[in-house]
């Protein structure tokens, strides 16, 4: 028997095994295509030459694959093998695809846990790796020591949708602090300043901004979006024009940030012209038909 095996030998799925061969752990591998395992076999691990051979190999198998279409469709030929045993699922998918594969492995007596990894292939088993984890309390406390070979462990609940709700939510927060790195960059280039002139700024400045997010959290889980605001919504639609005009002016594609015009202007419709900009999470909550 093996600590662990590992199904699923892409990028991602490569790099939780050799972390678990780090921590000294005997580990069995799948992958559909074979050679994937050399690299693993040559440390050590057991390449299985089945799905079922290494479900049985182990009372904790780990699974990372493409998609959740791919999950259920390689482990749909080792139902038989998972009664008894844990099914940590980190592939990256959705609150609903998590729930319900977290009822395919009760109905075929397995405990689940679905996970978000919150890092690149190439920091997972360093300090910076977290991994979320949401599904069966009594799976995470039974192996959360052999878990945290891969980076931090941190147990969201009961509900196996809560790890990819996490996971997607802070990928929505990135990708945001992206877009508007990449529309700032667009427009400085177009004018001619390098990148690495204009960067040590702009990151300057987005630090300095982080300061408002913990009063945003306080505004939105009190519900009063009007106490002690600095800069109102209607004083920042009102200079959100100039951003876009500016960028055409420019010849930049406007595309990223004309979104959040498009909510500006909503909130101050709707009578939050006072308002910080955390009143805009509600008509986020409150989408227009079609959105």
């Amino acid at each position: 028997m093996s600590d662990i095996a590992v199904i699923g030998l892409g990028a991602m799925g490569t790099a939780l095994a050799h972390a678990f061969l780090n921590k000294g752990h005997e580990v069995t591998v799948w992958n559909r295509s074979p050679a994937k395992a050399e690299a693993l076999a040559a440390r050590g691990a057991v390449v299985a030459k089945t799905v079922e051979e290494a479900v049985r190999s182990s009372p904790l198998i780990v699974a990372c694959l493409l998609v959740y279409d791919t999950v259920h469709e390689a482990l749909g030929a080792a139902e038989a093998a998972f009664s008894g045993r844990t099914l940590v699922n980190l592939t990256n998918g959705t609150p609903d695809q998590a729930r319900a594969m977290s009822d395919w492995a009760a109905r075929h007596g397995a405990n689940y846990l679905d996970g978000g990894i919150m890092a690149v292939p190439p920091m997972i088993g360093g300090q910076h790796a977290l991994i979320l984890y949401g599904g069966s309390r009594q799976a995470f406390e039974t192996y959360s020591g052999r878990l945290d070979a891969l980076g931090a462990s941190r147990y969201l609940g009961e509900d196996a949708g809560l790890a990819p709700l996490y996971d997607i939510s802070l990928l929505a927060g990135m990708y945001g602090l992206f877009a508007g790195v990449l529309q700032a960059l667009a427009l400085t280039g177009k004018a001619g300043i390098p990148a690495r002139e204009f960067m040590p700024l702009l990151t300057a400045w987005l630090e300095a901004m982080q300061g408002a997010l913990p009063k945003w959290a306080e505004q939105i889980d009190s519900g009063d979006h009007t106490s002690n605001v600095v800069s109102n919504l209607g004083m920042q639609a009102d200079a959100y024009v100039n951003l876009i005009d500016a960028t055409r002016s420019a010849a930049v594609s406007a595309e990223l940030v004309l979104p959040m015009q498009d909510l500006m202007r909503r909130g101050v419709a709707a009578g939050n012209a006072n308002a910080d900009l955390s009143s805009l999470v509600g008509l986020l909550q409150r989408p227009k038909p079609g959105a």
